[in-house]
């Protein structure tokens, strides 16, 4: 295993009440972490994964993660900025 990867998914309901995904990352020692994703985020993470199912997700490096959580946050920055 050469950095982190997803080793858990599990469908979740955010506080607002929407569905999100839970998704752990496994480092090399051991380490977990549980990152939280939207929906707009979940969608980004299948895409790049090529995945069709969440449980397809497992075994994916953790940058595509960190990708999806990259742009989740941009779709707020660029809105912003065209309204301007």
């Amino acid at each position: 295993m050469s950095g982190a990867v997803i080793s858990r998914v599990e469908l979740a309901a955010a506080h607002d009440g929407d569905a999100e995904l839970n998704v752990t990352l496994q480092y090399e020692n051991g380490g977990q972490t549980l990152v939280a994703l939207d929906e707009y985020a979940v969608r980004v993470l299948m895409d790049s994964c090529g995945a069709t199912t969440p449980d397809a997700l497992i075994g994916q490096g953790w940058h595509h993660v960190r990708d999806a959580l990259e742009a989740a946050s941009n779709r707020f920055v660029n809105s912003n900025s065209t309204q301007q």
